[in-house]
């Protein structure tokens, strides 16, 4: 996987650097559904991306955010790339978005990349080698009173399906957490939950892009990643409850009570 990683990397800050090619510049920007924005910063970014990896696997698979034709992997090597994940924030020079890349085989992911462009954060993971921020391993917090808890969650544009129990949710959280934060990225919340400035995250209406590498980092730094079923399926469900484990537990628990069982259901 030691190759697999340095291709990841260098596609990611190919990325980067293609992304702050844009900066302070007039965006070309559309919506391609319902408050779902798209700029030609993400085009050109995920070219970029999708060049390098080609290059160096033109047999494997790939799942990309602006071009993917499915909703699903089969065993082989699949590579599945967010080339800006919080493009809104990025469209209003909102100082949060990612690059996202991850390698999935066999339906399991094993090397994870996500860089935060103005942090210039780089998180990794190779699965059953730890995560690491900046070289540097990383792990989750150790938080297991709610009362302390600090999480991140995220208010879905484009599906309102969920938003009155959400908000019901939402509000139970506030009372008994010390702090909910929305950055508006969830492969950064996602990051952050892994090396422990979240202690969990919860949301609906995610895609696999926005997940698949992000997942793996938090579960290589001891974290537990699941849907809301407690279940696995959180890459292509578009729900997911993250944490350490006692905070991912009080998160599911809490999830369960406020969201009917029919909207705790997968959608992929």
């Amino acid at each position: 996987m030691e190759k697999d990683l340095k291709i990841a990397l260098k596609a990611a800050r190919a990325g980067v650097a293609k992304i702050k090619e844009y900066d302070n510049k007039s965006l070309n920007t559309r919506e391609k559904g319902h408050h779902d924005l798209i700029t030609d910063a993400d085009l050109a970014t995920e070219k970029v991306i999708l060049d390098i990896l080609k290059e160096h696997f033109p047999e494997d698979e790939i799942l990309a955010e602006e071009t993917a034709d499915k909703d699903s992997l089969t065993e082989k090597r699949t590579w599945i790339v967010d080339p800006i994940d919080g493009t809104t924030n990025f469209a209003h020079n909102f100082p949060v978005y990612c690059v996202s890349v991850a390698l999935w085989e066999n339906r399991q992911p094993k090397v994870a990349v996500v860089i935060e462009v103005n942090r210039n954060e780089e998180f990794t993971a190779v699965t059953g080698q730890g995560a690491f921020l900046n070289g540097k391993k990383i792990s989750v917090s150790d938080t297991s009173n709610p009362r302390d808890g600090f999480v991140g969650t995220g208010f879905p544009y484009n599906d309102l399906s969920l938003v009155d129990p959400y908000l019901k949710l939402f509000r139970k959280l506030m009372e008994e957490l010390q702090g909910i934060r929305r950055p508006g990225a969830a492969t950064f919340d996602l990051c952050c939950v892994a090396c422990g400035r979240f202690d969990g995250f919860f949301e609906y209406s995610l895609h696999a892009w926005d997940v698949a590498a992000a997942a793996l980092i938090i579960r290589e730094a001891g974290g537990v990643v699941t849907d809301w079923k407690g279940e696995e399926g959180w890459l292509f469900g578009q729900r997911m409850v993250a944490g350490n484990p006692d905070m991912h537990a009080h998160l599911l628990k809490r999830v369960k009570e406020y969201i009917p069982e029919e909207l705790r259901e997968n959608v992929g």
